[in-house]
């Protein structure tokens, strides 16, 4: 479903800060794998995601999604294939619209978005039946200004309306990040329920090693833009934090172990 082939980044090439962001990485997800994805501050990970999704250009190398080459499309053209959590809640949502708008915009996805005539009653069933599964109480808040909504709330409607029609491909960036821990947890548990419902093929970010462990079928670790850690199957499921960390020490040839790679 995604072949990431040699693809290269620098960030300001040629002047005192030239930074080599991902060096000739290469990854393949079959059609349904949940991966994690963990590495320090700087490994590359968001570039990774960036790239994928048409924000930066890469530099060579090649990205193909669903045997579509999207390398050389913006942003907007990938974003048919795209489904795309953020870390900040306040993105991937209309703050000043209702709960039911922001979710018909997302369910009329690829097609010419306009609410001129209005939801339906079998819409409307359809919107109450899928946020009920959150069980976050805003199936019965269809009418509420998304505004008014937790971060948490915000978060888990983001990730609803981002796979509403199921994408290509969904990346999750770090989307738990900025929420106290009971209402991560909700999040991730949404997630996995979403993704094994759905046969998503999906991409996570984590700064949280118990999290890359926990949830999804294969973690790959990223360091100084290369993927130096890729485990998958029963070796992941009955790995300890310590093992990943010794791992990672092992492949990359360094102790360095970022203080945010720590947190659990």
């Amino acid at each position: 479903m995604l072949e990431i082939n040699n693809i290269c980044k620098t960030f300001n090439a040629g002047t005192v800060n030239e930074k080599k962001a991902l060096k000739n990485l290469s990854l393949t997800l079959k059609d349904g794998e949940f991966v994690t994805v963990i590495g320090g501050n700087g490994a590359g990970k968001s570039t990774m995601l960036n790239a994928v999704a048409g924000v930066y250009g890469v530099d060579s190398g090649s990205i193909i999604i669903d045997g579509i080459d999207v390398t050389h499309l913006p942003e907007y053209k990938r974003a048919k294939y795209i489904g795309r959590v953020f870390q900040d809640p306040m993105m991937g949502t209309a703050a000043t619209m209702q709960i039911e708008e922001n979710m018909a915009l997302a369910a009329r996805r690829g097609n010419p978005r306009t609410l001129r005539s209005g939801i339906t009653k079998a819409e409307r069933a359809e919107y109450q039946k899928a946020l009920a599964e959150l069980d976050l109480g805003l199936e019965d808040r269809l009418t509420a200004k998304v505004g008014l909504l937790s971060g948490g709330q915000r978060q888990a409607l983001t990730l609803l309306m981002a796979t509403l029609r199921k994408p290509k491909l969904l990346l999750l960036d770090e989307h738990t990040a900025a929420l106290d821990p009971k209402t991560a947890q909700k999040v991730l548990d949404a997630t996995d329920r979403i993704v094994a419902q759905n046969n998503l093929t999906t991409l996570m970010i984590t700064h949280n090693m118990r999290d890359a462990i926990a949830h999804g079928d294969r973690l790959i670790m990223m360091y100084d833009g290369h993927i130096v850690v890729d485990v998958s199957g029963e070796e992941k499921k009955n790995l300890t934090v310590e093992q990943l960390l010794a791992l990672f020490s092992q492949a990359s040839g360094s102790d360095e172990a970022d203080d945010k790679l720590l947190l659990s």
